[in-house]
């Protein structure tokens, strides 16, 4: 083991500590002082505004990125204020400490109870969306966490910025320290440590890319709870509205190509592809999207490019979109079995027993029906942050 190795031990060693300490104090501490702590949170985003966004500012110039990656970097005075209110929506939820799960006599008379009770620890590593540490540290206050965040060396300096505005908020709300750390360095190193810290951190959540999530699956000592990539397929119907599937298509792909619900996937069913996928191409061109579309869409639409094998198991984060012609609800639902990543699937119909039928056949996370992809978000959903 190497000096600098060492090193990130230490830090990680030392942050961990300090959380254990904070996270015990957040047990103990009543579901009001947490709630007002994020409140005083938010306030303090907002009143850090400016300095936030000139640490992004000097992310953004460093950073050697394509126009989707840097739509994720990026933060404006808008996305600050969400996350500000982000904090305070998750200071509304129901407090998740202290619940009865179960309940039941044994027949000796011993009455046993499962309840809800805080992990301790929780160690949070995630790529170029900034605005992630915010939602992290507030969903692991409200529930009681302490929580280490590291942040991706893009937006290294924003993720500094943010965690002192948090940090000053919680402070002036009773809420110790420890609470909420980010990582002091960028490099790689700290992440080894975070994952090699077995009886340090209770929790390891990788949020990013499919290669963070292997790297964290298979590098990690200490338990992880991982997500899929973001293999969305949104598949119309020979039933749907033709004006429904149009806007809800060019929403799901183009509104934000960079996010983990956005479509990758088209599947459009034979009996109304003739009619309606030129006008989705062209709709869809018009936003600046590019595809690859298998030999069927092809002779539909002469001039998309022809999808390679691969293309239908990639999560392009960008403006193109995969194409495939399906024979009915039975073959779009295999192509997404097949190539899908269980993370957020859609389908666009007026047939509810076929929207029944395609969600109950899916194993995805998220199963919408006549809607975008892009609304699987917690914020969508009332789940907070």
């Amino acid at each position: 083991m190497n000096i600098d190795t060492d090193s990130h031990a230490v830090l990680v060693r030392e942050a961990a500590a300090r959380a254990h300490a904070a996270s015990r104090a957040l047990a103990q501490m009543a579901a009001g002082q947490r709630n007002a702590a994020l409140r005083l949170a938010a306030t303090a985003l907002r009143d850090h505004a400016t300095p936030i966004l000139a640490a992004n500012e000097t992310d953004l110039a460093q950073a050697q990125v394509n126009d989707a990656f840097r739509d994720r970097l990026t933060l404006t005075p808008a996305r600050v204020e969400a996350m500000a209110r982000g904090l305070e929506d998750v200071a509304e939820l129901p407090d998740p400490l202290g619940r009865v799960l179960a309940d039941w006599t044994r027949p000796n008379g011993l009455r046993i109870q499962r309840i809800a009770a805080p992990l301790g620890v929780i160690g949070m590593i995630y790529e170029s969306r900034p605005n992630v540490g915010a939602d992290a540290a507030g969903l692991c206050l409200k529930s009681g966490n302490a929580v280490i965040l590291r942040g991706g060396s893009d937006s290294f300096h924003s993720a500094g910025a943010i965690h002192g505005a948090i940090a000053s908020g919680l402070l002036a709300g009773g809420v110790p320290e420890g609470a909420v750390q980010v990582a002091p360095t960028a490099d790689r190193g700290f992440v080894a440590a975070m994952l090699a810290a077995a009886g340090q951190i209770d929790l390891i959540i990788p949020r990013g890319g499919k290669s963070l999530v292997e790297r964290v699956q298979r590098e990690a000592r200490v338990p992880v709870l991982a997500h899929a990539e973001g293999l969305c397929h949104t598949y119309i119907h020979e039933k749907a509205d033709p004006a429904m599937a149009r806007a809800v298509l060019a929403n799901a792909k183009m509104r934000r190509t960079g996010i983990c619900g956005a479509t990758e996937t088209l599947l459009i069913d034979a009996a109304i592809a003739p009619a309606l996928l030129p006008t989705l191409v062209e709709d869809l061109r018009a936003l600046g999207c590019d595809f690859r579309a298998d030999a069927r869409a092809r002779a539909l639409v002469p001039g998309l490019a022809a999808a390679a094998p691969e293309d239908f198991d990639t999560e392009w984060l960008d403006a193109v979109l995969s194409v495939a012609v399906v024979d009915g609800v039975d073959a779009a639902l295999a192509h997404v079995i097949r190539h899908g990543s269980a993370h957020t699937d859609a389908i666009i119909t007026e047939d509810a027993a076929v929207a029944a039928h395609f969600m109950n056949g899916l194993d995805s996370a998220v199963a919408i029906w006549n809607a975008s992809t892009q609304f699987c978000d917690g914020g969508e959903f009332g789940f907070g942050a």
